[in-house]
């Protein structure tokens, strides 16, 4: 094998275009917050779904969501 320091191209996409590789990327990151927020009321408020709420929001902030119309 070669050795490539290169990233994989045709694993990662562009997060922040709203039309690359999933067409469904705003309603799949909108259906992830809300599971986060059913899982947040069943369990206590946990590390992990601290972290998970960050990037959730972080998405939301790069495709323009407001999170309070959710």
């Amino acid at each position: 094998m070669w050795l490539r320091n290169k990233r994989p191209r045709a694993l990662n996409y562009y997060v922040n275009k709203k039309w690359a590789k999933s067409w469904n990327k705003i309603d799949n990151c909108i259906r992830h917050y809300k599971s986060l927020l059913i899982r947040e009321g069943e369990e206590w408020d946990t590390k992990w779904l601290q972290n998970a709420k960050k990037i959730v929001l972080a998405k939301f902030k790069k495709y323009s969501i407001n999170v309070n119309k959710i």
